[in-house]
């Protein structure tokens, strides 16, 4: 309470208009217009966005303080913004398969035959991108400035050797995302010297495909089959360590949280397969 303007004050909600956010991108496409069947589009964007808040009253931005660090110091609140990614990565193609009457393979197919093997469609998206930034937060309102949203910051040992992130691996093997022992408890009435969005979290990739058939009815009608996978490899992503994203236990900040680092949930479902008729007309 101490460090208060005004003591006698309780907590308040007020808004101010400020502050600005910036974005900063290189961008890279490859496109392939649709030949001998063929076609597929490839893009890879560098991007940085920074602001000095993501998240006032937003709960879905749980990777990100809750509101301004130091509201009287909106400075201290720049950083990375919680939904800056460095780096994404997209490619998708669809390729009609060769086979049947007039193309590569079976190009002499009459009837049943053609019918059986012609009309077949192979398409796919591949996404890959680097994790969204993270910023640990202490857990109590050391500042002692009241605010109860408890964006408070800790500090980053200087003893502490090596990177803080374990990583995905680590974390199948400790629990833990990031090593709560890389940090300390600001002194009563300061704030910690980590940045908003200093640390980034898992990474994500996923490969989807399909699989179509064209079967003609009439001239006017066709039949199509489809046969969808959706991470098709069963490859496990992770969010970020939202409800880990505290340090120190709140009930003995002497003690790191038994969660801190903890990841709780996948950024993805399972692989799923689905198929289905579709009559086009």
């Amino acid at each position: 309470m101490g460090t208060r303007p005004n003591q006698f004050l309780g907590s308040t909600n007020s808004w101010y208009y400020m502050g600005t956010a910036a974005y900063h991108a290189a961008n890279i496409s490859l496109q392939k217009r649709s030949r001998n069947g063929l076609s597929f589009k490839t893009n890879y964007t560098w991007g940085k966005i920074t602001d000095i808040s993501s998240a006032i009253l937003g709960p879905s931005s749980d990777n990100d303080t809750a509101t301004l660090i130091n509201p009287y110091y909106p400075k201290k609140s720049h950083g990375i913004a919680s939904y800056s990614l460095k780096h994404q990565f997209n490619t998708n193609f669809s390729y009609q398969l060769p086979f049947g009457a007039g193309k590569a393979i079976g190009g002499g197919a009459t009837g049943f035959v053609d019918k059986l093997i012609g009309g077949w469609q192979w398409n796919s998206i591949f996404n890959a991108q680097s994790g969204f930034p993270m910023t640990p937060v202490i857990g109590i309102n050391q500042s002692g400035n009241g605010d109860t949203r408890l964006p408070d910051t800790p500090i980053l040992d200087p003893n502490y050797k090596g990177n803080p992130i374990l990583g995905v691996e680590a974390f199948k093997k400790t629990g833990r995302y990031f090593d709560p022992n890389a940090f300390l408890l600001p002194a009563a009435g300061t704030w910690g010297n980590i940045s908003r969005g200093r640390f980034t979290g898992p990474s994500f990739w996923n490969l989807d495909m399909s699989l179509f058939k064209r079967i003609p009815v009439n001239e006017s009608v066709n039949l199509q089959f489809r046969a969808e996978a959706f991470n098709i490899l069963n490859h496990v992503n992770l969010n970020n360590p939202t409800a880990g994203i505290v340090v120190f236990d709140t009930s003995d900040p002497s003690k790191y949280a038994g969660a801190a680092g903890a990841i709780t949930d996948t950024a993805n479902r399972e692989r799923q397969i689905q198929f289905a008729l579709r009559l086009e007309f």
